[in-house]
């Protein structure tokens, strides 16, 4: 027992050591006035949030220029900067004093800055990791410490909350533990963790839907009188969540209709800067802004966003399942990531996390695609000075999967939909053939990207095109995710729903 837990001690503490040492590195926008980029985003809230009465947060006033990175994200993130900053202000006054503190750049504020997010992933993220894997009933004890230790070296989130400077881990942490407890039967407990999620940050609304049309199936499967009592349970959960964390803005409209005008700032434009996803890359050869108001690319956006969810979230609705569930939070951000209006870089992080949770089922697909997440961010991550971090957290990660799954099969025609639509309805073309053209795919793939890292980090873009390496890597991540898309759509309307699942056991026992 000594030993199991040590072994356990000794990955957590690794990946606690991985965190602190890109933490070393250059962060967002360092030394680079006038807006000093991420870093000081976070720092500024806490001088706002600690400043200034709570109403006059989220407005524009002579104390709180919101162009200079005026809050813009839910009330739960504001409380968290709140306490960080009442911390920073109990350390060092200097370092949240309103405007002074602006680009405040010391060493010790740089370790209160780092050890902030580091405690957040203490409490929420990894705890949460390490219970989803100690929960896997077919893994042994071993398996499920390296497991941990995979899903804990994922070089993207680490990148960008140490690096970059964020806090998705506690946003991300919450919606783990929001799957956890309803794949464990705990709706009510699994509602309010995603309304946190969802309070905390507002891109967890790429993960809303699947929660919905899960939560709504399975009481729809229910006799009519449980499941309504079941749904009306939930609701109260889901309301009494966000009245607890919206109370203090929900005393005056203005005061409610102006935080909803901030986290959701329509002006910002369809994406930012060169994001991996549909409209960044279509717009390569076609010019939206030319011939459409934003008004009409809101429009758009909302409209094949809506339309893309249609396929995962009815079947989901009528078929539902926790494997399905966990597939169509794949599907859904995967969605939104690729349709939706206002989309960042960073915001491939929420159709990583579920795909995470496919690493010992499915760990070549979930591999290649967490690979390529972490390269679409590449421009971003160059921007701030972390191409030596992510390159070293990306092989520590290969390494981690190499070694934490062990075992498994890495062959990626196991378990592929249209593989075993193959072996059953083409008996003539062989099984072999699909082996050799994923596995060819998957190399070439990789090799790209490869290849365009090396041009964006050693050889400028001509003076006429300046963001040519950039294009061209959103652009080729772009069709990966069209094909990720696809194939993970395919595989959730294939699988069973859980009435099936258990008609097929009852079968097999008689």
């Amino acid at each position: 027992m000594d030993t199991r837990f040590g072994t356990l001690c000794t990955a957590v503490v690794f990946a606690v050591f991985v965190r602190w040492a890109v933490s070393l590195n250059s962060y967002s926008g360092m030394g680079k006035p006038p807006m000093y980029g991420d870093y000081e985003a976070q720092r500024h809230w806490m001088e706002i949030t600690t400043s200034l009465p709570l109403k006059q947060w989220y407005f524009n006033s002579t104390d709180n220029d919101l162009l200079y990175w005026g809050l813009d994200y839910p009330p739960l993130t504001a409380y968290h900067m709140w306490l960080c900053g009442k911390v920073a202000g109990w350390i060092n006054r200097d370092w949240t004093a309103l405007f002074a503190s602006r680009g405040y750049e010391s060493y010790e504020h740089k370790l209160f800055m780092r050890y902030s997010v580091l405690i957040g992933d203490i409490l929420i993220y990894i705890p949460a990791v390490l219970l989803y894997c100690f929960l896997q009933k077919k893994l042994s004890h071993l398996q499920k410490v390296l497991l941990s230790c995979v899903l804990l070296l994922f070089p993207g989130l680490i990148i960008i909350d140490y690096g970059h400077f964020q806090y998705n881990s506690i946003s991300l942490g919450l919606t783990l533990w929001a799957v956890i407890a309803i794949s464990h039967g705990h709706e009510m407990i699994g509602s309010a963790a995603f309304m946190l999620a969802l309070c905390y940050k507002q891109m967890s609304l790429y993960h809303a839907m699947p929660f919905f049309c899960y939560l709504l199936g399975k009481c729809w499967e229910q006799r009519w009188k449980k499941g309504f009592v079941s749904l009306c349970c939930i609701g109260v959960s889901v309301l009494a969540t966000f009245a607890f964390v919206w109370l203090p803005f929900l005393t005056e409209k203005d005061l409610f209709l102006q935080v909803v005008h901030r986290i959701f700032p329509v002006a910002r434009g369809v994406f930012e800067d060169k994001v991996s996803n549909f409209w960044c890359s279509l717009s390569v050869v076609v010019k939206f802004r030319n011939f459409m108001s934003q008004e009409g690319l809101l429009s758009l956006c909302l409209a094949t966003t809506l339309l893309g969810l249609v396929p995962s979230s009815l079947d989901l609705l009528f078929r539902p399942s926790i494997a399905k569930f966990k597939l169509a939070l794949v599907n859904s951000s995967l969605v939104f990531f690729l349709f939706s209006f206002q989309v960042h870089e960073k915001s491939i992080l929420l159709p990583a996390l579920p795909v995470c949770l496919f690493l010992p089922w499915r760990p070549f697909t979930s591999t290649w695609f967490l690979t390529i997440a972490t390269f679409s961010m590449l421009p971003l991550l160059i921007k701030d000075g972390l191409v030596i971090a992510t390159l070293v957290t990306s092989v520590l990660f290969i390494i981690a999967v190499e070694l934490g799954l062990q075992g498994v099969s890495s062959d990626p025609t196991i378990g592929c939909p249209v593989c075993m639509w193959s072996s059953k309805n083409l008996p003539w073309l062989p099984h072999r053939m699909f082996f050799y053209v994923v596995k060819s795919t998957f190399y070439a793939s990789l090799m790209g990207a490869l290849f365009l890292g090396l041009l964006s980090v050693v050889i400028p873009p001509p003076s006429s095109l300046p963001d040519l390496w950039p294009v061209l890597i959103s652009v080729y991540s772009c069709l990966h995710f069209l094909c990720f898309t696809l194939y993970y759509h395919i595989v959730q309307l294939m699988a069973p729903g859980a009435k099936e699942t258990t008609a097929q056991k009852t079968k097999k026992t008689q």
